[in-house]
């Protein structure tokens, strides 16, 4: 007797909508009982358990559907080398708090003790320390009251000369967000300008239903509504006043 989906759901931290959604795109494809319902062995969770690892290393989803049925694939292969990158990790986070603790007890530390310090955190993160979006607009402060009102970023900074906002800033989650002016002399302008947006900019929220039903409320140009898509999130897309695109997404698992 196999799992039903939502036990399965609930034994693997998933949500039930993220497993009929692989079942729908044939990714988790399980048995079905005498009555229609989903049931699910001990092979499909050992399948689940791979699209989890794949996912975790940045797979999207038609790759992974791909990788799962290379016939090269082994589970246990598989559960040693996510239990070394683990291991790894913990050991260099282990070594690192010795250290910390031992420049705390040996205070000041010595500068030798700072550059090994310094070393060892960069073994745990990459060398870049911050990444800024610079979106280009007509009218910054009015992007930015558009930013923050409507689709509810976070409010920053606005700059003026000679009574022009130069620059404005909106926060993003863990990130932040600069408004810079037009600029011709280094090809920078608005996609009111260009009749076209030549990117997008990605948002992740935690509820992307209810994000999308708070912009409509506050008069977004919403371009298509929440929908899950074939790449592991639900995510709906907007406008903002001067033509750049928006997505706001949240991952379907």
């Amino acid at each position: 007797m196999g799992l039903k989906v939502g036990e399965l759901a609930h034994s693997s931290g998933l949500t039930v909508r993220t497993l009929r959604y692989y079942d729908q795109i044939g990714l988790l494809t399980p048995s079905r009982s005498t009555g229609g319902h989903r049931l699910y062995d001990e092979a499909d969770v050992q399948r689940l358990y791979r699209i989890c690892l794949l996912r975790r290393i940045g797979l999207h989803l038609d790759d992974i559907a791909s990788a799962l049925d290379d016939p090269g694939w082994d589970l246990e292969h598989a559960l040693r080398r996510h239990l070394d990158l683990v291991d790894h990790r913990l050991a260099v986070s282990g070594q690192l708090r010795k250290r910390l603790a031992a420049m705390l007890a040996a205070f000041p530390p010595k500068t030798s003790d700072v550059l090994e310090t310094m070393e060892e955190m960069v073994m745990l993160d990459t060398a870049v320390q911050r990444r800024i979006s610079i979106l280009v607009y007509e009218d910054i402060a009015a992007a930015h009251a558009h930013l923050v009102g409507v689709f509810g970023l976070g409010e920053g900074r606005l700059d003026f000369a000679d009574g022009v906002c130069v620059h404005g800033e909106v926060q993003a989650g863990d990130g932040v967000i600069w408004l810079h002016r037009v600029s011709p002399e280094f090809g920078l302008a608005s996609p009111k300008t260009l009749g076209a947006s030549t990117a997008t900019t990605a948002v992740m929220v935690e509820d992307v239903d209810a994000h999308h039903a708070r912009a409509v409320e506050r008069g977004a140009d919403v371009v298509y509504p929440p929908v899950d898509q074939p790449y592991g999130f639900r995510e709906y897309s907007a406008r903002d006043p001067e033509g750049g695109l928006w997505s706001f997404m949240s991952p379907l698992d």
